[in-house]
């Protein structure tokens, strides 16, 4: 199945995500802030983030943005986990998807689905 990466500062959070994902056949690399995110991207170039948006040092949203203006690293599938509903507008700024904590395990493994689906070179075909 796919790399996935999980940044969240909540390691409970962390935890439930990465075993929902790899229950469903994931390969899951988790990191408690962005700092430990970038290091994970440049080791192994993932095919799908999970990215709380209130983290320290960096917000979510900052570190998609530093992400995305990096050309080594390429466009990679981003979902944002926030409890604020504000956050909506800002992810489809960035040309991500977004869901509201709590999140049901359904509803990710969903959009996980969807969103490897949609960025798979054979879709469509």
């Amino acid at each position: 199945m796919a790399r996935i990466l999980i940044v969240d500062d909540d390691e409970n959070m962390r935890q439930l995500l990465a075993m929902h994902l790899a229950s469903a056949g994931h390969g899951v690399q988790v990191a408690e802030d962005a700092m430990v995110a970038c290091h994970l991207l440049l080791a192994a170039h993932p095919e799908l983030m999970i990215v709380d948006v209130n983290m320290p040092y960096m917000t979510g949203f900052e570190f998609v943005s530093a992400v995305k203006s990096d050309p080594s690293i390429g466009p990679i599938p981003t979902i944002f986990l926030t409890s604020e509903e504000s956050g909506y507008d800002r992810a489809r700024e960035l040309g991500a998807y977004f869901l509201a904590k709590p999140v049901s395990s359904n509803r990710l493994l969903a959009m996980v689905n969807q969103i490897l689906a949609e960025a798979s070179p054979n879709a469509g075909a």
